[in-house]
């Protein structure tokens, strides 16, 4: 099954859904900003309404980026040929991300996963209505400072248990029958705003409540016409579950992803920490993506983090009192660490220095962060030059601080000589950042022992 790149049997159901959207006039405004719509194709089946019969094609030249579905929980005929129709060989299912109209059912369209619109769901639109009644009250300034307290913890812990609520309600479903709500298949993580909406969750939701077995999935952006594949800070987690047991084509965006999981390697481990080399590209923790990441792979609680794309020696605790411990060191600044890296131009060999620059984030530019002498916070660096390599200087860096790109600003603004493959702040690419931890050293939280750790960059 392909859900990943563009199957072209989808091709006519798409034109076929493209068609019909843009006939409809109350929809216009939201197709021309960008809506996802999706298509499910499939094969004849038994089981469920009938499809009515192919619609010929009003358009010339569908192709790559000229894509359309179509698809509704009932067959009623559409103007556009019905809703999920039948073209070629193939019957189909379409959706919309989200609303479509401000309504989260249309005709033509599968529903979506949960309701917020009808029924049970109501209780999300009254309950955020007194939330919002709430804010508009705060916002007046009528409050005292008690009540103001009181009712700012009121509004939290109504939001969550709200957010909690709902999320629980969004009950997706795979081949094998197994049902699974939203609050466990993110867990133990919060599941974003807007989870479960997409289209590809709402398209096999519809499937198995009928006993379709998909054949594709395409989705597309009605502004571009383009293909997409699904998100991957909503529908990943999402679609493991659904699609467990099909047989699914492979993300090819994960492809060279898993092969840096695979280069994760330990360097010490005990009963009580654990440090590691990571590769450059892989994540110290999880992301918004959902992808693996040192933390998750380890099943340790991160105590430190390196960027993602700085390769190097990190410490995870496997107890919450270790991770306490370590992480007090970090900001008693008793833990020893050492970096290096290759600049974009030569420098003087055995030149040495510091560098002090206070740090912010860019907030126009996230996830920059920028000099501010007024406002940012200290951040100290010493930095000394090893070696010149094919034109590039070789650096010792010792940061004293542990700001957010500390070391990748304090080279391209303290010494205006930005780090090789800085995607960031430099100009010369390369094959990966070319920063390295490659020393640190910590008080063993058990023993009281000093440890000291070192490894060599693979650059």
């Amino acid at each position: 099954m392909k859900i990943y790149t563009l199957d072209e049997r989808c091709l006519p159901a798409m034109e076929k859904v493209r068609e019909y959207y843009l006939s409809i006039p109350e929809w216009r405004k939201d197709v021309e900003e960008g809506k996802m719509f999706g298509v499910l194709i499939h094969g004849p089946t038994n089981e469920g309404p009938q499809a009515p019969p192919p619609y010929p094609s009003t358009r010339e030249g569908s192709g790559y980026n000229r894509l359309v579905p179509t698809s509704a929980e009932h067959y009623t005929p559409l103007p556009c040929g019905g809703a999920g129709g039948r073209v070629c060989s193939f019957s189909y299912l379409a959706a919309f991300s989200g609303t479509l109209g401000g309504k989260t059912c249309q005709p033509g369209f599968v529903p979506p996963v949960f309701d917020i619109q009808e029924g049970e769901g109501r209780y999300f639109l009254q309950e955020e209505a007194e939330i919002s009644a709430i804010n508009r009250y705060l916002e007046s300034g009528q409050a005292s400072p008690r009540e103001e307290c009181d009712l700012r913890h009121e509004r939290k812990e109504r939001s969550r248990a709200l957010q909690r609520w709902l999320f629980a309600r969004y009950s997706v479903k795979n081949l094998r029958g197994e049902s699974a709500n939203l609050l466990d298949i993110f867990a133990p993580a919060v599941p974003p705003g807007g989870a479960g909406d997409c289209c590809a969750p709402k398209l096999l939701q519809e499937a198995f409540r009928r006993g379709i077995r998909p054949l594709a999935i395409a989705e597309w952006n009605s502004a571009d016409d383009k293909f997409y594949p699904p998100c991957t800070h909503r529908c990943r987690p999402i679609l493991a579950h659904m699609l467990s047991g099909m047989d699914v084509e492979a993300d090819p965006r994960l492809g060279n992803y898993m092969d840096l999981v695979s280069r994760l390697s330990t360097v010490y481990e005990d009963d009580t920490l654990v440090v590691v080399n990571k590769p450059s590209g892989l994540l110290s923790v999880p992301g918004k993506e959902f992808l693996p990441s040192v933390e998750s792979i380890t099943g340790c609680l991160s105590v430190h983090r390196l960027d993602q794309d700085t390769s190097g020696l990190l410490v995870l605790a496997k107890r919450a009192k270790v991770q306490a411990e370590l992480r007090g060191q970090f900001e008693r600044r008793e833990v020893e660490k050492r970096y290096e890296a290759m600049l974009e131009r030569e420098m003087p060999v055995g030149q040495e220095g510091e560098i002090r620059l206070p740090l912010r984030p860019d907030v126009d530019n996230r996830p920059r962060q920028m000099v501010d002498m007024e406002h940012g916070k200290s951040a100290l660096t010493r930095y000394r030059v090893m070696e010149n390599v094919d034109g590039h200087a070789h650096l010792l860096l010792t940061p004293h601080t542990g700001r957010t790109h500390q070391l990748r600003v304090h080279m391209a603004e303290g010494l205006g000589n930005p780090i090789l493959g800085d995607r960031l702040y430099g100009k010369q690419s390369a094959r990966r950042l070319m920063l390295h931890a490659g020393e640190l050293s910590f008080t063993h939280p058990a023993t009281g022992e000093r440890l000291r750790f070192t490894c060599t960059p693979e650059w």
